[in-house]
């Protein structure tokens, strides 16, 4: 049996800083050359692409609408007709550098329903995530990605927050419904843009699983800002401890 990859998701309520989170896992990842790594963009607004530098060739809704709609000219297409061409067209929507592939979703596959593509789409992307040593799932804002298409792949549950309340209490509901998940075998907490003066007492306050506590880091504020490449950014301590905590999240020490 083929190894499975491992499937990170970053999730959490919006502005505490997924994108810039899931930029800075998939640089980490991609300096091992040996290793293969996707990254899938689940928010509407794809702003993974920028902070990766990857373009959008095409959405996973895109090519879905546009398959609904020959379907409605042309109902009789077969199962197999379908695969192929499913196949084929979520193939040319990768973008590709190195080491790293990119995959955005789109808008939620509510959107013009039709079972039996999206039954398709689910399995082929599962089939896409196998060919790859690791994928990293760039969430939208809100509690209802738990349930969409790519994230019944996820086996680790990256829940991003700030020190704001509400954003601690997202992060308690989206890791209570990770039970929910099929393949999950780890999530836990990682706060961002957390001020020194604030760390004790929202440590002392937090009840999930600790992954990291990431300061605020100016110059990832700043190529935010201007929507360059993290790739381009300046490794530092910070940085280097992020990456230290998120493989032992992956690959936890006996």
């Amino acid at each position: 049996m083929e190894p499975r990859p491992v499937v990170i998701a970053v999730c959490g309520k919006g502005g505490v800083g997924k994108t810039s989170l899931s930029a800075l896992i998939v640089r980490s990842l991609t300096r091992d050359p040996a290793r293969r790594v996707l990254a899938v963009d689940a928010d509407p607004a794809v702003g993974l692409a920028y902070a990766l530098g990857m373009p959008v060739v095409k959405t996973v809704d895109q090519i879905r609408q546009e398959l609904i709609q020959t379907l409605g000219e042309a109902p009789s297409a077969d199962k197999e007709e379908l695969l192929r061409r499913l196949d084929y067209d979520l193939f040319a929507a990768l973008s590709e550098r190195d080491n790293l592939a990119f995959l955005a979703i789109g808008r939620p596959e509510g959107h013009g329903c039709f079972c039996q593509v999206n039954q398709l789409l689910r399995q082929l992307i599962g089939d896409l995530a196998g060919r790859f040593d690791a994928v990293v799932i760039d969430g939208e804002a809100g509690l209802e990605q738990i349930q969409r298409r790519v994230m019944d792949l996820v086996t680790h549950l990256l829940v991003a927050s700030d020190g704001s309340l509400k954003s601690r209490r997202v992060a308690a509901t989206l890791h209570h419904m990770a039970r929910e998940l099929p393949d999950l075998q780890a999530a836990g907490v990682l706060f961002n843009k957390l001020a020194p003066v604030e760390e004790t007492e929202i440590l002392a306050a937090n009840p999930l699983p600790l992954i990291h506590v990431l300061h605020e880091i100016p110059a990832i504020r700043d190529f935010d800002r201007r929507g360059r490449s993290f790739f381009d950014l300046p490794w530092s301590a910070e940085m280097a401890k992020l990456e230290d905590a998120v493989l032992r999240f992956l690959n936890p020490r006996p």
